[in-house]
Protein backbone atom coordinates (compact mmCIF):
# COMPACT_ATOMS: atom_id res chain seq x y z
CA UNK A 1 0.00 0.00 0.00
CA UNK A 2 2.80 2.72 0.62
CA UNK A 3 3.88 3.03 -2.61
CA UNK A 4 6.28 5.89 -3.52
CA UNK A 5 4.69 7.65 -5.65
CA UNK A 6 5.31 11.81 -7.14
CA UNK A 7 2.77 14.36 -7.91
CA UNK A 8 3.75 15.89 -11.53
CA UNK A 9 4.43 19.58 -11.06
CA UNK A 10 3.15 21.45 -14.20
CA UNK A 11 4.65 24.92 -15.33
CA UNK A 12 2.14 26.77 -13.52
CA UNK A 13 3.28 25.79 -9.52
CA UNK A 14 5.44 29.03 -8.56
CA UNK A 15 8.13 26.29 -7.78
CA UNK A 16 7.94 24.80 -11.07
CA UNK A 17 11.25 24.43 -13.74
CA UNK A 18 11.70 27.38 -15.69
CA UNK A 19 9.05 27.12 -18.51
CA UNK A 20 12.09 28.78 -21.22
CA UNK A 21 15.32 27.58 -20.04
CA UNK A 22 17.23 25.80 -23.00
CA UNK A 23 17.17 21.79 -21.75
CA UNK A 24 19.67 19.61 -22.21
CA UNK A 25 19.85 17.42 -25.14
CA UNK A 26 18.25 14.10 -24.09
CA UNK A 27 17.56 11.53 -26.85
CA UNK A 28 14.76 10.15 -24.77
CA UNK A 29 13.29 13.39 -24.34
CA UNK A 30 9.48 13.56 -24.86
CA UNK A 31 8.44 15.21 -28.41
CA UNK A 32 7.60 18.95 -28.58
CA UNK A 33 3.68 19.77 -27.58
CA UNK A 34 1.62 20.34 -30.43
CA UNK A 35 0.49 23.86 -30.44
CA UNK A 36 -3.10 24.30 -29.73
CA UNK A 37 -3.90 27.64 -31.80
CA UNK A 38 -4.76 30.66 -29.53
CA UNK A 39 -8.61 31.63 -28.96
CA UNK A 40 -9.19 34.88 -30.90
CA UNK A 41 -9.06 36.97 -27.88
CA UNK A 42 -5.96 35.79 -26.49
CA UNK A 43 -4.35 39.61 -26.78
CA UNK A 44 -6.73 41.58 -24.09
CA UNK A 45 -10.30 40.25 -22.40
CA UNK A 46 -12.69 41.85 -23.84
CA UNK A 47 -15.74 43.32 -22.94
CA UNK A 48 -17.96 40.79 -21.42
CA UNK A 49 -15.42 39.14 -19.85
CA UNK A 50 -15.48 39.73 -15.66
CA UNK A 51 -12.81 41.64 -13.97
CA UNK A 52 -11.92 41.32 -10.09
CA UNK A 53 -10.52 44.13 -7.60
CA UNK A 54 -7.12 42.75 -8.35
CA UNK A 55 -7.36 42.63 -12.05
CA UNK A 56 -8.18 39.04 -12.87
CA UNK A 57 -10.47 38.69 -15.88
CA UNK A 58 -12.44 35.54 -16.53
CA UNK A 59 -15.13 34.34 -19.19
CA UNK A 60 -17.31 31.14 -18.78
CA UNK A 61 -16.55 29.06 -22.13
CA UNK A 62 -18.90 26.23 -20.52
CA UNK A 63 -21.51 26.05 -17.39
CA UNK A 64 -20.51 23.14 -14.75
CA UNK A 65 -22.17 20.88 -13.74
CA UNK A 66 -21.21 20.76 -10.05
CA UNK A 67 -22.14 23.19 -7.12
CA UNK A 68 -19.60 23.44 -4.68
CA UNK A 69 -16.47 25.86 -5.04
CA UNK A 70 -12.40 24.30 -4.63
CA UNK A 71 -10.87 25.95 -1.27
CA UNK A 72 -7.40 27.29 -0.65
CA UNK A 73 -6.64 23.69 0.37
CA UNK A 74 -8.08 21.87 -2.14
CA UNK A 75 -6.59 20.14 -4.89
CA UNK A 76 -7.76 20.24 -8.25
CA UNK A 77 -7.77 18.12 -10.99
CA UNK A 78 -7.97 20.11 -14.38
CA UNK A 79 -7.37 20.17 -18.04
CA UNK A 80 -5.26 23.66 -19.23
CA UNK A 81 -3.62 25.09 -21.98
CA UNK A 82 -1.84 28.65 -21.84
CA UNK A 83 -0.42 30.94 -23.82
CA UNK A 84 1.21 34.53 -23.98
CA UNK A 85 -0.91 37.41 -25.40
CA UNK A 86 1.11 37.09 -28.60
CA UNK A 87 -0.50 33.97 -29.00
CA UNK A 88 2.26 31.33 -28.51
CA UNK A 89 1.35 28.35 -25.96
CA UNK A 90 3.76 27.78 -23.85
CA UNK A 91 2.43 24.79 -21.68
CA UNK A 92 -0.74 22.54 -21.74
CA UNK A 93 -2.52 19.53 -20.23
CA UNK A 94 -3.89 19.09 -23.36
CA UNK A 95 -1.67 18.45 -25.47
CA UNK A 96 -0.18 16.06 -23.25
CA UNK A 97 -3.32 14.52 -23.11
CA UNK A 98 -3.71 13.52 -19.32
CA UNK A 99 -5.02 16.19 -16.75
CA UNK A 100 -3.52 17.44 -14.32
CA UNK A 101 -3.68 17.31 -10.03
CA UNK A 102 -2.37 20.77 -8.15
CA UNK A 103 -2.56 22.39 -4.78
CA UNK A 104 -4.25 25.66 -4.95
CA UNK A 105 -2.37 26.29 -1.92
CA UNK A 106 0.96 26.09 -4.42
CA UNK A 107 0.13 27.91 -7.50
CA UNK A 108 0.55 31.56 -8.75
CA UNK A 109 -1.50 33.74 -7.40
CA UNK A 110 -4.25 34.35 -10.55
CA UNK A 111 -4.99 31.03 -10.48
CA UNK A 112 -5.04 30.34 -6.28
CA UNK A 113 -7.40 33.24 -7.36
CA UNK A 114 -9.47 32.38 -10.28
CA UNK A 115 -10.17 28.52 -9.80
CA UNK A 116 -12.22 28.76 -6.51
CA UNK A 117 -14.50 30.64 -9.01
CA UNK A 118 -15.55 27.37 -10.80
CA UNK A 119 -17.52 24.70 -10.20
CA UNK A 120 -16.95 21.01 -11.22
CA UNK A 121 -17.05 20.92 -15.14
CA UNK A 122 -16.57 24.45 -15.64
CA UNK A 123 -14.51 25.39 -18.42
CA UNK A 124 -13.57 29.24 -18.18
CA UNK A 125 -10.66 31.77 -19.83
CA UNK A 126 -8.80 33.40 -17.64
CA UNK A 127 -6.09 36.81 -18.76
CA UNK A 128 -3.75 37.23 -15.51
CA UNK A 129 -1.83 40.18 -15.29
CA UNK A 130 1.92 39.56 -14.71
CA UNK A 131 1.73 40.40 -11.13
CA UNK A 132 -0.35 37.37 -10.45
CA UNK A 133 1.56 35.14 -12.61
CA UNK A 134 5.41 35.58 -13.17
CA UNK A 135 6.40 38.54 -13.58
CA UNK A 136 10.01 39.01 -12.55
CA UNK A 137 10.74 35.59 -12.24
CA UNK A 138 13.73 34.43 -14.56
CA UNK A 139 13.21 31.87 -17.23
CA UNK A 140 9.34 32.17 -16.78
CA UNK A 141 6.73 33.81 -18.97
CA UNK A 142 6.31 37.61 -18.79
CA UNK A 143 3.25 39.81 -19.15
CA UNK A 144 -0.61 38.83 -18.69
CA UNK A 145 -0.76 35.01 -19.52
CA UNK A 146 -4.03 33.31 -20.76
CA UNK A 147 -5.28 30.68 -19.90
CA UNK A 148 -7.90 28.19 -20.69
CA UNK A 149 -8.94 25.43 -17.51
CA UNK A 150 -11.33 23.24 -17.37
CA UNK A 151 -12.05 21.58 -13.96
CA UNK A 152 -12.83 18.02 -13.93
CA UNK A 153 -12.91 17.35 -9.85
CA UNK A 154 -12.28 18.92 -6.45
CA UNK A 155 -9.81 16.44 -4.85
CA UNK A 156 -9.81 16.71 -0.98
CA UNK A 157 -7.73 14.33 0.78
CA UNK A 158 -9.96 13.31 4.61
CA UNK A 159 -8.62 14.99 7.80
CA UNK A 160 -6.64 13.35 10.16
CA UNK A 161 -9.87 11.43 11.78
CA UNK A 162 -10.13 12.37 15.49
CA UNK A 163 -9.59 8.62 16.66
CA UNK A 164 -6.92 8.35 14.68
CA UNK A 165 -4.53 6.85 18.00
CA UNK A 166 -6.67 3.95 18.89
CA UNK A 167 -10.20 2.33 17.79
CA UNK A 168 -12.89 4.30 19.72
CA UNK A 169 -15.51 2.12 22.23
CA UNK A 170 -17.99 1.32 18.84
CA UNK A 171 -15.65 0.27 16.39
CA UNK A 172 -16.18 -3.42 15.74
CA UNK A 173 -13.48 -5.77 16.62
CA UNK A 174 -12.34 -9.49 15.79
CA UNK A 175 -9.61 -11.79 17.21
CA UNK A 176 -6.96 -10.83 14.91
CA UNK A 177 -6.56 -7.28 16.30
CA UNK A 178 -8.28 -5.78 13.11
CA UNK A 179 -11.14 -2.82 13.99
CA UNK A 180 -13.30 -0.78 11.86
CA UNK A 181 -16.29 1.68 11.62
CA UNK A 182 -18.73 1.62 8.71
CA UNK A 183 -18.58 5.54 8.01
CA UNK A 184 -21.20 5.70 4.96
CA UNK A 185 -23.14 2.33 4.15
CA UNK A 186 -22.90 1.31 0.49
CA UNK A 187 -25.39 0.59 -2.27
CA UNK A 188 -23.99 -2.68 -3.51
CA UNK A 189 -24.82 -6.09 -2.46
CA UNK A 190 -21.37 -8.34 -3.44
CA UNK A 191 -18.65 -8.68 -1.22
CA UNK A 192 -14.97 -8.73 -2.88
CA UNK A 193 -13.50 -12.25 -2.53
CA UNK A 194 -9.49 -12.21 -1.48
CA UNK A 195 -8.68 -13.00 -5.31
CA UNK A 196 -10.64 -10.10 -6.25
CA UNK A 197 -9.52 -6.86 -8.32
CA UNK A 198 -11.00 -3.38 -6.19
CA UNK A 199 -10.84 0.12 -7.19
CA UNK A 200 -10.79 2.00 -4.06
CA UNK A 201 -10.29 5.48 -2.54
CA UNK A 202 -8.38 5.30 0.15
CA UNK A 203 -6.24 8.00 2.81
CA UNK A 204 -3.52 6.12 5.30
CA UNK A 205 -2.11 7.88 8.77
CA UNK A 206 0.02 6.65 11.17
CA UNK A 207 -1.62 6.90 14.70
CA UNK A 208 0.38 10.51 15.64
CA UNK A 209 -1.91 11.41 12.68
CA UNK A 210 0.77 11.79 9.89
CA UNK A 211 -0.28 10.97 6.54
CA UNK A 212 1.72 8.35 4.13
CA UNK A 213 -0.04 8.32 1.52
CA UNK A 214 -3.76 8.78 -0.16
CA UNK A 215 -5.24 8.23 -3.88
CA UNK A 216 -6.92 11.55 -3.39
CA UNK A 217 -3.71 13.49 -3.24
CA UNK A 218 -2.66 11.53 -6.48
CA UNK A 219 -6.25 12.78 -8.18
CA UNK A 220 -7.25 8.90 -9.30
CA UNK A 221 -8.47 5.73 -7.12
CA UNK A 222 -6.19 2.91 -6.99
CA UNK A 223 -6.89 -0.56 -8.26
CA UNK A 224 -5.52 -3.11 -6.25
CA UNK A 225 -5.65 -7.45 -5.94
CA UNK A 226 -6.72 -8.01 -2.80
CA UNK A 227 -4.66 -11.11 -2.46
CA UNK A 228 -1.18 -8.72 -3.24
CA UNK A 229 -1.90 -6.18 -0.70
CA UNK A 230 -1.34 -6.29 3.35
CA UNK A 231 -3.25 -8.66 5.32
CA UNK A 232 -5.43 -5.95 6.79
CA UNK A 233 -6.26 -4.92 3.50
CA UNK A 234 -7.03 -8.20 2.19
CA UNK A 235 -9.18 -9.04 5.31
CA UNK A 236 -11.25 -5.88 5.84
CA UNK A 237 -12.26 -5.44 2.05
CA UNK A 238 -14.07 -8.64 1.76
CA UNK A 239 -16.00 -7.19 4.61
CA UNK A 240 -17.64 -4.29 2.12
CA UNK A 241 -19.30 -3.22 -0.49
CA UNK A 242 -19.62 -0.89 -3.72
CA UNK A 243 -20.30 2.36 -1.89
CA UNK A 244 -18.97 1.70 1.30
CA UNK A 245 -16.65 3.91 2.81
CA UNK A 246 -14.91 2.20 6.16
CA UNK A 247 -12.12 3.66 8.87
CA UNK A 248 -9.94 0.60 9.40
CA UNK A 249 -7.15 0.36 12.65
CA UNK A 250 -4.54 -2.82 11.45
CA UNK A 251 -2.46 -3.81 13.90
CA UNK A 252 0.89 -3.97 12.23
CA UNK A 253 1.28 -7.56 12.33
CA UNK A 254 -1.25 -7.39 9.56
CA UNK A 255 0.37 -4.17 8.29
CA UNK A 256 4.23 -3.80 7.12
CA UNK A 257 5.27 -5.46 11.06
CA UNK A 258 8.76 -3.66 10.82
CA UNK A 259 9.45 -3.69 7.55
CA UNK A 260 12.08 -1.56 6.13
CA UNK A 261 11.10 1.93 4.49
CA UNK A 262 7.21 1.39 5.83
CA UNK A 263 5.43 3.14 8.08
CA UNK A 264 5.23 1.22 11.52
CA UNK A 265 3.13 0.02 14.35
CA UNK A 266 -0.41 0.30 13.73
CA UNK A 267 -2.19 2.25 10.64
CA UNK A 268 -5.56 3.84 10.33
CA UNK A 269 -7.17 3.81 6.43
CA UNK A 270 -10.25 5.52 5.43
CA UNK A 271 -11.47 3.67 2.57
CA UNK A 272 -14.09 3.68 -0.04
CA UNK A 273 -15.01 0.91 -1.97
CA UNK A 274 -16.01 2.64 -5.84
CA UNK A 275 -16.09 -0.97 -7.86
CA UNK A 276 -15.45 -4.79 -7.95
CA UNK A 277 -13.71 -4.52 -10.97
CA UNK A 278 -13.09 -8.40 -10.88
CA UNK A 279 -14.44 -11.13 -8.41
Amino acid sequence: MNRRWTLWIPALLLAAVPLLAAPPVNPHAPAPLEPIPPPADVAAPPADAQTTASGLASKVLAAGTGTEHPAATDLVKVHYTGWTTDGKMFDSSVARGRPTVLPLNKVIAGWAEGIPLMVVGEKRRFWIPGKLAYDGQAGKPQGTLVFDVELLDILRVPPVPADVAAPPADAEKIPNGLAWKVLKPGTGTVHPKATSTVRVHYTGWTTDGKMFDSSYAKGTPATFELNKVIAGWTDGLQRMVEGETRRFWIPSRQAYDGAPGKPRGMLVFEITLLEIVKE
